[in-house]
């Protein structure tokens, strides 16, 4: 039996309201392809381009898909759903044709989605009209919905929430599920303003809106972003904020080590899981950024670190301390470069200056003991040597 005409629309679902939007989409990029002045009608609604040239895969896939059930369940062809469909057919060619016109010249593109997103590069490559603004060429190159836009965006997001509020003390500034979130954003932020920044390299030919864009990408944003300027802005400031602070992290809790920036998302939940009460023991797991000496150079530096950045508080289990100390250090022979040179004499100055007794001190602290004799030359380079003689001082002092 056939599917009753009022029920049909109901058993289109979500994809009643698609057809519609896209419906709609489709009358008004007509009208802008078919106007004489029409590269000034694009100009002006580049967003709507975008809009359908994104959703048009999902559009042809929801199309094609209910035209074969419409057969199989023999729906009525007088019916709204049928109907829709046809006329979403009826408009998908008519845009197609005019924007085949308007590339006249070109090799046309497989699918209209691409064809619209040539279309963009045509109209954008044609320059901005006599005495436009570099603000208003700026909103031309930058949509809203640029996809890169919005992964910059979506990245911003993430710091603006995590360092928008004040530092307490010395704790980071993130726990451990917003370490995992930075971990995922700060490479998505770089990449997606890469493109971004092609992408306004490529079209802005005399250079204006580049320079313009980077000059105020440092300034607070003061207002609610709206424009595609006005959110890369927003992006770019936030962005700033977290590379710095972010730097501040790296330096306070890996000194002396520096890591690369290509380190630091992979080492910030190792970090945030190390401040958790009874968590100092949790290892960092090489991957792609570092390897196993590496992992085992930061865990190095971030013991000694601790150790010299403050008087441990409450209980503390020193025996564990060396442990750590020395486990790391072996995890990192075979390291060497300037990172490792800076451990080694962070290691030779704490032999040098040594503890007080048994008691957890600033290893290099002015007011700790004068040497007595205690020294490690620069012949020992052995990272593990180094920490056993280390605490052979402190015992020693003790």
């Amino acid at each position: 039996m056939a599917t009753h005409p009022d029920n049909l629309r109901a058993r289109l679902e979500d994809r009643a309201d698609l057809l519609e939007a896209t419906r709609l989409r489709y009358v008004a990029l007509r009208r802008m392809l078919e106007a004489f002045f029409w590269k000034d009608r694009v100009r002006a609604h580049f967003e709507l381009l975008r809009e359908v040239a994104q959703a048009q895969p999902e559009v042809d896939a929801t199309l094609a898909s209910l035209k074969r059930r419409a057969a199989a369940e023999g729906w009525p062809a007088r019916s709204a759903p049928v109907q829709l469909m046809t006329e979403v057919e009826r408009l998908r060619d008519a845009v197609q044709a005019s924007a085949l016109h308007r590339l006249s010249g070109r090799e046309p593109p497989p699918t209209l989605g691409e064809v619209l997103l040539t279309l963009e590069e045509v109209v954008l490559e044609a320059g901005p009209l006599l005495g436009r603004r570099t603000w208003t060429r700026a909103v031309e190159l930058l949509p809203r919905n640029l996809p890169e836009l919005r992964a910059v965006c979506a990245a911003s997001e993430v710091f603006e929430r995590v360092f928008k509020r004040p530092m307490a003390g010395a704790a980071l500034p993130f726990d451990v599920a917003e370490a995992d979130a930075l971990r995922r954003a700060l490479p998505l932020a770089e990449s997606a303003q890469a493109v971004v920044w092609r992408r306004l390299e490529h079209f802005d030919t005399s250079g204006k809106v580049v320079e313009f864009l980077k000059r105020r990408a440092s300034r607070a944003p003061l207002n609610v972003p709206r424009s595609g300027p006005e959110l890369l802005l927003h992006a770019l400031f936030w962005h700033g904020v977290a590379r710095a602070r972010l730097r501040g992290v790296m330096e306070s809790r890996l000194a002396p080590v520096s890591p690369v920036e290509v380190e630091v998302p992979d080492l910030l939940p190792w970090l945030a899981a190390r401040e958790v009460a009874g968590a100092r023991e949790t290892r960092l797991v090489a991957g792609e950024a570092f390897g196993e000496g590496r992992a085992g150079l930061f865990e190095l530096a971030a013991e000694v670190a601790d150790l010299s950045r403050e008087r441990p508080v409450g209980a503390w289990d020193e025996e564990a301390a060396w442990t750590r100390l020395w486990s790391a250090a072996r995890r990192a022979q075979g390291e060497e470069g300037a990172d490792v040179e800076r451990l080694r004499d962070a290691l030779r100055l704490f032999v040098l200056l040594r503890g007080k007794a048994q008691t957890p001190v600033r290893l290099f602290s002015p007011a700790s003991a004068p040497p007595r004799g205690v020294e490690v030359g620069p012949q020992v380079r052995d990272l593990a040597a180094l920490v056993q003689a280390a605490r052979d001082a402190v015992s020693r002092e003790g």
